[in-house]
């Protein structure tokens, strides 16, 4: 009753206007991803720093920022909100007819590839359900959006999660080597002839080096990175007009495309991709139904992930 009483006097749809404040540090983009006016936001945040007796954002260099207890109010605040949202989701759920997005965290070649085959199961079994690939960042962030309400499910190699964090294994990956038609290293492909040409590396934050680096330097060897790029959709364009060659996880070389595919001329580890959620939607069973979809999908295209 004592909680009933304290929340009495609260404008509760002043927390959902607080986790877009806090989110974007921004008031315009603030309003506009609520629909509301910029005034109203204004407004809104009046009401906030009064309630919590603290600005919350304030002027910095470059705009506004957020307060200690600002920044401190992030977490717990998008936990709560997106506890609430499953508390109002949960009665007579009938997927056949429920409207949802569920949101997605995975990098962008092998999200393509598995959003085909998943948006046309979903297509029978939840039409209602709108699928949002959120912008990859890297693992920690995924995980950390987890955390924060901001995604619903994230597909990635994983570290051991612990609770609220569940994971369950998806597929296990392999790398293969890939070059143009007619490249120069394609015939009698070897150790020799891989090295002597530059290679395409992907990373979103323009590392040079891999662990493939640090194996090939145990051997006294070392490879000569001619181009980084940010995304595997980028690299089939850049092999095609040009001598690189790029190591990739199988399930990014795009089906159908005209490009030449070796096995790595030396031991390469292959990779766990895992499925993340937090436990927040172990209960909600839209959230659940995308995610048996999904191994659904790669299991039908030639994967057998273990049941969610």
């Amino acid at each position: 009753m004592d909680r009933v009483n304290g929340l009495r006097g609260i404008d509760l749809n002043l927390l959902v206007v607080l986790d877009a404040l806090l989110e974007e540090a921004h008031v315009t983009r603030a309003a506009r991803r609520l629909g509301l006016s910029q005034p109203a936001a204004s407004n809104a945040l009046d009401r906030l720093r009064h309630l919590f007796g603290d600005p919350l954002l304030e002027r910095g260099r470059g705009g506004l920022r957020l307060t200690p207890l600002g920044e401190a109010l992030r977490a717990p605040l998008g936990e709560a909100l997106a506890a609430l949202r499953d508390v109002l989701r949960r009665p007579g759920r009938n997927l056949a007819t429920t409207r949802q997005t569920v949101r997605l965290l995975m990098a962008d070649a092998p999200g393509v590839a598995l959003l085909v085959t998943l948006q046309a199961r979903l297509a029978h079994t939840a039409p209602g359900v709108t699928l949002a690939l959120l912008p990859w960042a890297g693992a920690a962030d995924a995980l950390t959006r987890l955390h924060h309400g901001e995604a619903d499910l994230v597909a990635s190699v994983l570290p051991p999660l612990d609770p609220p964090l569940r994971q369950r294994r998806l597929l296990d990956e392999t790398y293969c080597v890939v070059m143009r038609p007619g490249h120069p290293a394609a015939a009698e492909f070897d150790l020799a002839r891989w090295l002597a040409f530059p290679h395409v590396v992907v990373s979103g934050h323009g590392g040079t080096e891999t662990p493939l680096d640090a194996g090939l330097a145990a051997r006294g060897l070392a490879r000569r990175v001619g181009v980084v790029v940010p995304s595997f959709l980028m690299v089939p364009p850049l092999l095609a007009g040009s001598d690189l060659i790029a190591m990739l996880p199988t399930r990014c070389v795009p089906a159908g495309a005209a490009l030449t595919v070796r096995p790595p001329p030396l031991p390469v580890e292959g990779f766990r991709l895992d499925l993340a959620w937090h436990d927040r939607r172990s209960g909600d069973p839209v959230v659940m139904h995308v995610a048996e979809a999904m191994a659904e999908a790669l299991a039908a295209d030639g994967v057998r992930a273990p049941p969610l």
